[in-house]
């Protein structure tokens, strides 16, 4: 199915921008995962709705990759296509208060041209190592700040190939989703409306905010930042810590002995670690406290339940 894969995407976009086999190590935070069957970059809304388009068509099962933050890919890869837009689609624009930014735009850069037009209000997001496409589907959130605050509205693109305009009130944000989520949307890109501030303070907020994320989190080694969502009521590094599994390891995965709501990659780990990992952590986490905890890196490809 390869080469029919990439023969009708050929058409569409160029050849150089399509990849087969393309290690999806090399593409997430967590530096894991095997090849993606194939693998594009598209350059611009309408060629995201072509691709789109030409896999909805075929029958070709896509997903759509910001900067792999939040994600861990299978051992074996991922079939079909991954439509990465990191690559090209980053273009970010300022007019008065508000930021526009294509999806594969990272949140740090993001916050950087809020930085450079002196504007507050997305200090919050500059450590996140995300894309603002991501950001808008998990409505992602650190240091008492969320996606859901700043933004205006969000362009996105529908399963059945239509292109929308949401406004932010009604992107039914909670924690760590959103409309995009429930729906299955693409995100394009999103307006972030701040406001004016002073920039040596919002500068000295955001070198704030990076001390205190070096100083508390594994930043040294692969991860996809905190692995479990946060329990109601608890914490999850919390709960890890006092089922004495700080530093327990799975192969080449273990719970970081920083911060116990990280899961990092020490040298060598495969997916299957992480998940094994994970699973004993939940269990003996469970069986400690009657706490469930679920991930909250999102998984690509097969997996074994176990």
């Amino acid at each position: 199915m390869e080469q029919r894969i990439y023969n009708r995407l050929a058409e569409i976009i160029p050849q150089e921008r399509i990849r087969c086999g393309e290690p999806m190590k090399e593409h997430t935070t967590f530096r894991i995962g095997g090849p993606a069957e194939v693998f594009v970059t598209p350059e611009s809304m309408e060629e995201i709705r072509a691709v789109a388009g030409v896999c909805r068509r075929e029958h070709i099962p896509y997903y759509v990759l910001g900067n792999g933050s939040n994600l861990l890919v299978s051992d074996d890869g991922v079939q079909g296509v991954v439509v990465q837009t990191t690559g090209k689609m980053k273009e970010i624009r300022a007019d008065g208060e508000v930021v526009t930014a294509q999806a594969g735009a990272l949140l740090s850069a993001v916050a950087n041209r809020a930085l450079k037009e002196g504007l507050t209000g997305f200090e919050f997001a500059a450590g996140i190592p995300g894309s603002l496409g991501g950001a808008c589907v998990m409505n992602a959130g650190a240091y008492g700040g969320e996606m859901k605050d700043v933004t205006e509205t969000v362009t996105v693109l529908t399963p059945e190939g239509e292109i929308l305009t949401i406004p932010g009130a009604q992107m039914e944000f909670g924690y760590r989703t959103s409309i995009v989520a429930k729906k299955g949307y693409i995100v394009l890109e999103a307006q972030i409306r701040l406001r004016r501030g002073k920039k040596e303070e919002i500068e000295a907020l955001m070198d704030d905010l990076r001390q205190r994320r070096v100083s508390r989190q594994p930043l040294e080694y692969p991860s996809a930042g905190s692995t479990f969502k946060r329990p109601e009521g608890y914490f999850a590094g919390k709960l890890i810590q006092d089922a004495g599994l700080r530093g327990y390891t799975v192969g080449g995965a273990q719970v970081s002995e920083k911060h116990c709501g990280f899961v990092i990659n020490r040298g060598g780990a495969a997916a299957a670690d992480v998940m094994e990992l994970m699973r004993r952590v939940s269990d003996t986490v469970e069986e400690r406290f009657g706490v469930r905890l679920e991930p909250e890196v999102k998984r690509l490809g097969n997996f074994e339940e176990g």
